[in-house]
């Protein structure tokens, strides 16, 4: 047994200082970031945030609208080729700029990419996704999904350590997931007493990444727009997003009405509902590690979009960022107490 003494922060725990600028008008701020990735050598250009691949989120539906904004998807797991090969088939050709198609580590998944990646090469990421990066198994299944398909860029996660990054890394990824438990309809933390302060999982996943010409994605966590430019301005490359994006038209997710309100449907993807969905139950081994939640119906993402990239441009003024790029270099955190006056929030 061994403790740590340095203190994680989360989100909730820091501000980012002003500073002084030279830009006029948030207009001048330039959202868009181009990488080019470790081990595919790909490039992409775009704004680097993305819908979660959970299946009340990463839609084919949000993706066509996201892509409008040159934002990415992860697009759930849970799709069938026939359904990916008619998307594929009417979507716009540059959409495979803006998604990732994602798969488990069993067998039935490496079929299931073998076939979607048959009909349709275009493709150009895949997410590899599960709960626990740290399974000797998980990254055995990366290195053979690397040999498999060396030129596509790969998603893989999730991890909350500086040297699991690097192994994954190492093992094939381009870009390594970070994030255990901080998501809002994520129990893992409770359940297993499991998790890292998501703030401070960003700055060191991002230093042992970026040591070694990787990328990392922040994943959960975020409630606000400030939140997602804490994200940037602590190191991520890459902002996931999945309550903040749920309860939309383009969502996911059973539509409910109850007195006359309307709402949509919003779990976890180790939830109880997504168990009894997609695996004929929770298993007698297992526990659920999610909540299932009923958000108010918001109508279009359109709007969401806007306001989380608005939010975004405001902070690199704030902190005379003229690119986002730049957020990094120019965030100084301060620790506090307090995030905001409360007294009219009921």
């Amino acid at each position: 047994m061994h403790i740590e003494q340095d203190i994680k922060l989360g989100f909730k725990d820091v501000m980012i200082r002003p500073k002084r600028s030279t830009l006029k008008s948030r207009s001048q701020v330039s959202l868009e970031r181009n990488f080019t990735f470790l081990n595919s050598t790909a490039t992409w250009t775009g704004v680097p945030i993305m819908a979660a691949n959970m299946d009340a989120v990463g839609t084919f539906e949000m993706a066509l609208t996201l892509a409008q904004h040159q934002l990415f998807t992860a697009i759930h797991k849970h799709y069938t080729a026939a359904q990916w090969r008619t998307f594929l088939n009417t979507a716009p050709k540059d959409i495979t700029d803006y998604i990732a198609i994602s798969t488990g580590t069993g067998k039935e998944d490496a079929k299931k990419l073998k076939t979607v990646f048959k009909s349709h090469p275009e493709l150009k990421f895949i997410c590899i996704d599960v709960a626990n990066g740290y399974s000797e198994h998980f990254v055995e299944f990366l290195q053979q999904t690397r040999k498999a398909y060396p030129n596509k860029v790969i998603i893989a996660g999730n991890v909350v350590t500086g040297e699991m990054v690097e192994q994954l890394l190492l093992s094939g990824a381009d870009i390594v997931k970070v994030g255990i438990g901080p998501g809002s309809v994520c129990t893992t933390r409770i359940k297993t007493g499991v998790g890292y302060p998501q703030l401070s999982a960003i700055i060191e996943c991002a230093d042992a990444a970026h040591g070694i010409g990787g990328q990392i994605i922040s994943d959960g966590g975020c409630t606000t727009p400030g939140d997602i430019a804490k994200a940037f301005g602590a190191g991520a490359d890459f902002v996931m997003l999945g309550g903040m994006l749920s309860g939309h038209t383009e969502s996911g997710g059973e539509l409910i009405i109850k007195n006359g309100e309307q709402y949509k449907q919003f779990y976890g993807m180790s939830s109880a509902t997504a168990m009894d969905k997609y695996a004929g139950g929770v298993a007698e081994y297992r526990a659920s590690e999610g909540k299932t939640v009923e958000v108010p119906y918001k109508g279009d993402v359109k709007e969401t979009i806007l306001d989380i990239l608005g939010g975004l441009r405001s902070t690199c003024t704030y902190v005379g960022a003229a690119r986002l790029k730049e957020l990094t270099k120019r965030t100084t955190f301060i620790r506090v107490a307090e995030q905001e006056n409360q007294v009219y929030n009921g």
